[in-house]
């Protein structure tokens, strides 16, 4: 493929299956990894010594750097994998400099300190026009990507050509990509399925059955073409993989993080407890409140995210408030 000089930022499960990905295309990839000794394990024994350990990387195609400035300076395309929690305080640690960048966005989660999602954080913030970015949607789990069972991508952008670019990087025997033009209300539609998944948990973990997940499913998917559209009036169609696929991968499945971070609280672990027990980011935790917040200026009708946020932010009883919010769905 034609020599593209593209840097990861991130070194967790999704940022190396996105190298993993790229290393299957490209010559050469520039690698952001926070850990100087994570980085130092990779290059030596050529797998992450604490995320997806299985794969092995091509690690003479890796320029490991502990510098996100320095990857940034020497890529053309940024693919950004780090947990939204995270990317304010990664950042403000550096002089970051996108001018002349086109960036990805793999970030599955909002940005919980201005309720932004990650292309309004850096058209805002870095100057990068949307034109510039895209975002990678699912459905996909890096474990399967691992693994290397066939699986599905979505890049959504304003700007086609930039949009095949990066599905032609990523696309290989046991990658299947597509694209989108609708931007924002993919991205909003990654986020808000991190928030249905720890629902789904939340049920699994009460004791409600395979009936009912189907229920809460189909009254979710509902409720995310109500607030996208609302956000973002475009035509889209929420049935197909980058809506409704990803929600159900994320809600359904034993690698979902925010799955297995609900059903800890169903089971009664505190929201501290199960963080801690999971040593992983729940993006739907944060996700929860930022679009209540966001959600006051559109006062859309979304049940579903209002119960996960009393469970999770006012401590309200799981088995209390998801008995209320079953009695609303049909």
């Amino acid at each position: 493929m034609e020599n593209i000089k593209v840097g990861v930022l991130g070194s967790g499960s999704w940022a190396s299956a996105i190298v993993k990905m790229l290393c299957e295309n490209l010559d050469s990839i520039n690698w952001w990894v926070r850990n100087e000794k994570s980085a130092e394990h990779i290059m030596e024994y050529g797998h992450n010594p604490k995320y997806l350990t299985s794969v092995n990387f091509k690690t003479e195609k890796l320029n490991i750097y502990t510098d996100i400035d320095e990857v940034i300076s020497k890529s053309d395309i940024v693919v950004l994998a780090i947990p939204s929690a995270f990317v304010v305080n990664a950042f403000e640690k550096y002089s970051i400099n996108l001018d002349g960048k086109k960036l990805v966005t793999a970030v599955k989660g909002i940005i919980p300190e201005q309720n932004r999602i990650p292309v309004r954080f850096f058209h805002k913030e870095y100057g990068v026009d949307y034109s510039d970015m895209c975002m990678i949607s699912g459905p996909c789990h890096a474990e399967e990507v691992a693994l290397e069972r066939l699986s599905y991508l979505t890049i959504a952008g304003q700007d086609e050509s930039f949009n095949q670019q990066i599905a032609d990087i990523l696309a290989c025997r046991y990658i299947k990509t597509t694209i989108s033009d609708d931007l924002f209300g993919t991205e909003l539609s990654a986020i808000l399925k991190n928030i249905y998944s720890i629902a789904s948990g939340i049920y699994a973990g009460i004791g409600y059955g395979d009936n009912f997940q189907a229920v809460l499913i189909s009254n979710a998917i509902q409720e995310v073409e109500r607030l996208i559209d609302a956000i973002n009036p475009i035509h889209r169609d929420v049935l197909t993989s980058a809506y409704l696929g990803d929600l159900l991968v994320t809600a359904y499945s034993q690698f979902s993080r925010n799955r297995n971070f609900g059903f800890m609280i169903g089971k009664g672990y505190s929201v501290k407890t199960a963080q801690i027990e999971m040593d992983m980011v729940a993006e739907g935790y944060y996700a929860a409140k930022s679009l209540m917040e966001i959600n006051k200026k559109f006062q859309v009708d979304i049940p579903i995210v209002e119960a996960v946020y009393n469970v999770l932010y006012h401590k309200i009883s799981p088995i209390i408030e998801m008995k209320i919010l079953a009695e609303k769905f049909s």
